[in-house]
């Protein structure tokens, strides 16, 4: 059986039968805008103009337009968003991120991540 035949995987396909996403993140970030703007946190304007000016500023900087740029744009934007509409504390935010992405590093391949509490 092919990746494309899986019924399960059909939603997360493109329309050559190849993944849509190259990780699953990213596909979970999308998700986590849109759950974001049909909650009300920000409108699907201020989404797309938050991302629009994430990708500008990547360009700006020379980066490729390619879909790496293009993934860590969507966290820009998101990131922004958050801090400018909720009471999440943006410094924390990032300190989070950098656990996150420390204990990653930390992780032998194939183990799951795990955030240490402190």
């Amino acid at each position: 059986m092919s990746r494309a035949d899986d019924a399960n995987l059909k939603p997360l396909l493109a329309s050559d039968g190849e993944p849509a996403f190259a990780e699953a993140w990213q596909a979970e970030a999308l998700a986590l805008a849109d759950s974001l703007v049909h909650n009300g946190l920000f409108t699907a304007v201020a989404w797309s103009d938050a991302l629009g000016r994430a990708l500008r500023e990547a360009e700006t900087r020379g980066e490729p337009d390619d879909q790496e740029t293009y993934y860590r744009a969507v966290l820009v934007a998101l990131e922004r968003l958050i801090d400018e509409h909720s009471d999440i504390d943006f410094t924390a935010m990032r300190q989070m991120r950098e656990n996150w992405e420390n204990a990653y590093r930390a992780t032998p391949h194939g183990q799951p991540v795990e955030l240490k509490s402190e």
